[in-house]
């Protein structure tokens, strides 16, 4: 992990109530995958092209990827994560602890809309309104969650229910109903999504892929991308990481769509080796979470400051461009 990375980690773990702190540190099982999602990096290096007379452009391909609860970690919750953005996407996750019309309304970058396909389609349909309405310029269905995650630790302390003052906002006046529970349905179907397709205009993403044959049946049924993600290691401790499944995911996409990697992202570093696999962008999750309990908005500004500079630094010591063949593995 970058340095300043681990620094506010670590001062985010004094500041948080260890409850949720292992809410959003822990993972599902045993955690192995949460940990190869970070130790797939680990066994990558890269091969710089040098004398390239290259000018590095300024982009920064990373978007924050959607993490629940933002208010746990600090009062201004989501708020503080839209003011911090600065040009880049936040996909604003369903389970927000802040409206997605006042997200949209702090933020300083594009948001996008984080969905679960909820069993009742008229549900569904609501939050698809409230997303456009607010502005939200894609969506992005989790698909890997049939059912919720086993996370051990959660389970260890208890913890079901956020405190009181705290919930689901977007949850709130669906269907007649106060506030209602985000619901996981195993029954859910691509059919689910050719519906979704027939209601919205905005792009959608299909999140949470891992085998290359989805990939290829995501496209089939409209998706305008694809999100290689194991859910930072939260829904099956069986599944490979993030980063060893994205190779047969692209080679199955074949350019038609961008893909983005999502798990275990930890520096620049990480960035640039998702990037020169052939992912579009890389999407960040606990990094985020860490600035935003340390600092508010100025700490995750500090998170994404530290990995744009450092993804540059690495673009401009590789010759100024990322390439699959510039990938080895490490002896």
């Amino acid at each position: 992990m970058n340095p300043v990375l681990a620094e506010l980690h670590d001062k985010a773990r004094a500041v948080l109530d260890p409850v949720h702190y292992d809410f959003f540190a822990g993972g599902v099982g045993d955690e192995v995958v949460l940990a190869a999602n970070e130790a797939a990096f680990r066994r990558l290096a890269l091969l710089p092209r040098v004398l390239r007379g290259k000018e590095i452009a300024p982009d920064f391909p990373v978007l924050l990827s959607p993490t629940a609860f933002h208010r746990l970690a600090h009062p201004d919750g989501e708020l503080a994560t839209a003011r911090a953005l600065d040009g880049t996407t936040l996909v604003s996750s369903m389970a927000s602890t802040v409206p997605i019309a006042d997200v949209v309304a702090a933020a300083t970058g594009p948001v996008w809309f984080q969905l679960y396909l909820q069993p009742d389609q008229d549900v569904t349909r609501e939050l698809v309104r409230r997303a456009e309405r607010a502005g939200c310029r894609a969506l992005v269905v989790t698909a890997d969650s049939p059912v919720f995650g086993r996370h051990r630790r959660d389970l260890a302390h208890g913890f079901h229910d956020l405190p009181p003052g705290l919930a689901a906002e977007n949850m709130r006046d669906l269907g007649g109903v106060p506030l209602r529970n985000i619901e996981m349905s195993p029954a859910l179907s691509w059919d689910d999504v050719d519906r979704l397709r027939e209601t919205t205009s905005l792009p959608l993403w299909v999140k949470g892929v891992l085998h290359p044959r989805d990939a290829e049946v995501a496209i089939g049924h409209g998706a305008a991308g694809i999100i290689v993600s194991n859910h930072g290691g939260r829904q099956l401790d069986l599944v490979p990481a993030s980063l060893d499944a994205l190779p047969a995911v692209l080679a199955a996409v074949a350019g038609r769509v961008p893909v983005v990697l999502d798990g275990g992202v930890r520096s620049g570093g990480d960035i640039a080796l998702a990037i020169a696999l052939g992912a579009s962008a890389a999407g960040i999750g606990r990094p985020v979470l860490w600035g935003l309990a340390a600092g508010g908005d100025q700490g995750v500004r500090r998170v994404l400051d530290v990995l744009r500079d450092e993804y540059r630094h690495v673009l401009t010591m590789c010759g100024g461009e990322l390439t699959p063949d510039m990938v080895v593995a490490r002896c």
